[in-house]
């Protein structure tokens, strides 16, 4: 009897469980994997910058003009192409004085210049570490300067070569440096320039 009382409990046990969804197969833990938020630079972007130009000798129209070092300001607007490319459109301004020379070397007379700079370059970046990167650019700049001591309002194209490096400073902002050498011939010289990078 007591045989019996135990199948028919047994039994009815099994029968509970097909009831409720068959075999009940062990079940393993569940280990929700962490999402990764990798962050993206963004297609656009701008540098603001402080500038100083090296100043140059030149010869112009007869009379030795000698360019000190100067200071001035540009922007650049850039939009990325993916795998390290990017175009961008530069303008700069700067002014330095700019002194006319004698044939012994001497100075016979100064004069305040201003230049006015377009350019249009093809920019190529390359990353050493997360953080820290190295570019090179080159390309099309369109110029005015201005010396109203000489009659000087002359415009002139050509082109531009410049390297740097960028140091990134949170995930929108990047400290930038870059040397910048123009075709064009003037009193102005290079171009040294410091600025922050932003990321819209």
């Amino acid at each position: 009897m007591k045989k019996f009382v135990l199948m028919t409990s047994v039994a009815s046990l099994m029968a509970m469980q097909l009831h409720a969804g068959g075999d009940i197969a062990p079940q393993e833990p569940v280990v929700e994997e962490a999402e990764m938020h990798e962050h993206a630079e963004s297609d656009f972007y701008a540098v603001v910058k402080g500038l100083r130009i090296t100043g140059d000798r030149v010869d112009h129209e007869g009379a030795i003009l000698d360019g000190d070092s100067g200071y001035g300001f540009g922007i650049d607007l850039g939009y990325r192409l993916g795998n390290g490319f990017a175009v961008e459109y530069d303008f700069a301004y700067a002014k330095n004085t700019v002194s006319e020379l004698d044939e012994f070397g001497a100075v016979v007379a100064e004069g305040d210049a201003k230049y006015y700079s377009h350019a249009l370059d093809l920019v190529y970046t390359y990353e050493l570490t997360e953080t820290v990167g190295v570019f090179a650019k080159a390309g099309y700049e369109y110029e005015i300067e201005k010396i109203a001591e000489y009659n000087i309002d002359a415009d002139d194209h050509g082109f531009n070569f410049g390297i740097g490096t960028e140091v990134a400073m949170g995930e929108n902002y990047k400290f930038v440096a870059e040397y910048e050498h123009s075709t064009i011939e003037g009193p102005k010289g290079n171009a040294i320039f410091v600025g922050i990078m932003i990321n819209f």
